[in-house]
């Protein structure tokens, strides 16, 4: 088990029948890194894995 699955367990206990929108999900992500600058980088790799549908399509990136 990663130490991130303790994280997204409980996330999926505490708030797992919440529906929220993407727009709600990017603001969360924003406020996180505007706390948390150091995590910068893998939000914005997690956030364009989940823009491309869970790819890692280089291509994109021109």
């Amino acid at each position: 088990m990663y130490f991130t699955d303790r994280g997204l367990e409980e996330l999926s206990q505490r708030r797992g029948e919440e529906q929220v929108s993407l727009a709600w999900l990017a603001d969360q992500m924003q406020a996180f890194v505007d706390q948390n600058p150091d995590f910068e980088v893998p939000v914005e790799r997690l956030a364009t894995w989940l823009a491309r549908g869970g790819t890692d399509d280089d291509d994109l990136d021109d």
